[in-house]
């Protein structure tokens, strides 16, 4: 997400969702205004083969968004956006397209039509948005990769996940990125992680951050993105790093 040598990019997570609706539209455009390099968003599909931008797999009171048309869904929640809304919305900042594909949530597909739909998507824009793909799920990645190598992506790790053996897989995979949490970054460790992801050709995008001196111990280690629920707090940090 950065170029080597240079401040870490501030992607907002789900939008600046500590001062506006998580996954809409107000969230994503207030990102940018926070001074946000880029966004962080969750796909998800809706009944009618629609890519809509939600983090759960259901809606309460609703159910799975799977099982549900978008205008369905957007009786509960006006403000639901797709992902071709988002991408307009926060265009030119780079876009975090993360996948959800757990395979406990109803809305599961081993098949992985959601990662087609967003090569689709892409495609159809005529390549001019700025993303790189992320999941929890290697096999989601994998298929981006499958359909169109030239998307960035990056492998999400929970955060048990030792982000070394992270970065290794993604390499060997051939993605761009590793996502580790932050606490498996704690101490002195975020250096060496860096150190052995670079130079296996991997950027480390650290999420969530939200605590300045964390912020600035990170940025401090190398790490390529801060993905954080408080944009203007990261770029206030980074100045005074």
């Amino acid at each position: 997400m950065q170029v080597r040598g240079h401040a870490p990019a501030v992607v907002a997570h789900r939008g600046a969702r500590a001062a506006a609706p998580e996954n809409t539209l107000a969230a994503f455009r207030l990102a940018a205004e926070l001074g946000a390099d880029g966004v962080e968003l969750d796909v998800r599909r809706t009944g009618d083969g629609l890519l809509a931008v939600h983090h759960d797999a259901a809606l309460p009171d609703l159910g799975p968004l799977c099982e549900r048309t978008l205008a369905e869904l957007r009786e509960v929640r006006p403000a639901l956006p797709t992902l071709e809304e988002s991408l307009d919305a926060c265009a030119p900042m780079l876009v975090n397209i993360e996948i959800k594909n757990f395979p406990r949530d109803p809305d599961h597909d081993p098949t992985e039509r959601v990662a087609a739909a967003v090569v689709d998507l892409l495609h159809g824009r005529g390549g001019h948005d700025r993303v790189l793909v992320s999941s929890f799920s290697l096999d989601t990645i994998d298929r981006v990769r499958a359909l169109d190598p030239a998307i960035p992506t990056g492998f999400l790790t929970m955060p048990a996940f030792d982000p070394v053996e992270g970065a290794v897989l993604a390499a060997g995979h051939g993605h761009g990125a590793v996502h580790p949490f932050v606490l498996a970054l704690a101490g002195e460790r975020a250096a060496a992680v860096v150190e052995q992801a670079h130079a296996l050709e991997v950027a480390v995008n650290v999420w969530t951050v939200n605590d300045p001196a964390e912020l600035r111990r990170l940025a401090a280690a190398g790490v390529d993105a801060l993905i954080t629920d408080v944009p203007d707090v990261a770029r206030e940090a980074l100045a005074t790093a």
